[in-house]
């Protein structure tokens, strides 16, 4: 069967013909021959199927560098690498959308003469903890003075324990004043920084190669604060006497619910309810989600690792946190719920007060 000019060939597939020149020079789509002379294109009809691909991904908004990866996967893994990609557009639109709801309220309330950042105070506690099963810590905590933080690393033998606290020690600097404008920029900037450092973490040992972790961190400036998560450890605020999550699970067991493949009482029993589908290790590109906020007078924030809120339910959470006089009384109750029931993982956990001036 003749092969079919790069014109045709672009009408046939849905790209352009300078997409399949581009596509060619970075290597994801290969002409079936270059003729040496005229440097003229053509493909053959098989290829067809890898050019709508693409052109479908890029409809999408998917990067070259992750589209090359999708095309070369088997149809199974290939779907799973869309979903995940969707997801994390789906969570970034929610995120852009918070941040518009809160500039439209930050912005009314300038209008009406409010325009100094609410000042408040932040008391704050964190405690992290082996657990009775497991033989290390692999869980970092970190409770400053503007930036709150917690990553569940993991790994295995022979990293000590190291991977989150190499992405806690890379948001470090982070402690200090920004103004309420920068939080976002800020945040993610220093996100970026742990990514790397976990990187190069896990690219110095062989050992290491399968070393990762999560990461969820608040960075506040008066009343506002930024939050950046990635992975299952999650993020609450008790409002109210309400509890409510902040933070999405990126885990396998939360897509099959989402996809209505399992309910929210099987995902808790699910043998790979621990499976990360995103985090910050050697291979990651994905970013984090991101989210602007406001806090209120006498709210009460928990920032955990999947040690504490796998075991406790949600209902016990709300209830400690809402009895608790002090944020240290709040760390040491769950912790000793979770180790009463058997403490299978290291259990982490930061409880931040919010105090108006």
């Amino acid at each position: 069967m003749a092969r079919l000019s790069i014109g045709e060939f672009a009408q046939a597939s849905g790209l352009t013909p300078k997409a399949l020149r581009l596509y060619d020079e970075l290597g994801l789509l290969r002409p079936a021959r270059v003729d040496p002379r005229s440097g003229y294109r053509s493909y053959e009809r098989a290829q067809l199927e890898r050019a709508r691909r693409v052109a479908w991904l890029r409809a999408l908004g998917m990067p070259l560098a992750r589209i090359r990866v999708v095309c070369d996967l088997p149809p199974a893994a290939a779907a799973a690498e869309v979903m995940s990609y969707w997801r994390q557009v789906e969570a970034d639109t929610a995120a852009r959308a918070e941040l518009a709801t809160f500039l439209v309220d930050r912005l009314s309330r300038e209008d009406t003469h409010m325009t100094e950042v609410t000042k408040v105070d932040l008391r704050s506690a964190a405690r992290t903890d082996r657990g009775l099963v497991r033989q290390a810590n692999e869980d970092a905590v970190h409770a400053g003075t503007r930036l709150f933080a917690l990553a569940d690393g993991f790994g295995g033998p022979g990293t000590d324990g190291a991977t989150g606290s190499v992405a806690i020690e890379a948001l470090g600097p982070l402690d200090a004043d920004v103004s309420a404008g920068r939080l976002l920029q800020v945040l993610s900037a220093a996100v970026r920084d742990a990514r790397a450092a976990v990187r190069d973490f896990t690219g110095a040992d062989p050992a290491h190669a399968e070393a990762g972790t999560t990461l969820t961190a608040m960075l506040w400036s008066g009343s506002a604060f930024a939050l950046a998560h990635v992975g299952d450890s999650r993020a609450y605020v008790l409002r109210g006497g309400e509890l409510t999550g902040l933070t999405y699970d990126h885990t396998f067991v939360q897509s099959l619910v989402d996809e209505g493949k399992l309910t929210a009482g099987e995902a808790l029993s699910h043998p790979q309810r621990a499976r990360l589908i995103r985090a910050l290790h050697r291979d990651d590109t994905t970013e984090p989600d991101l989210h602007l906020r406001e806090a209120h007078d006498g709210d009460r924030y928990l920032l955990c690792s999947d040690g504490l809120h796998a075991v406790l339910p949600e209902r016990s959470l709300r209830q400690v946190l809402g009895d608790a006089d002090t944020p240290r009384e709040a760390v040491d109750e769950m912790t000793e719920r979770v180790h009463a029931a058997g403490a299978p993982d290291n259990v982490s956990c930061v409880v931040v007060d919010v105090h108006a001036r």
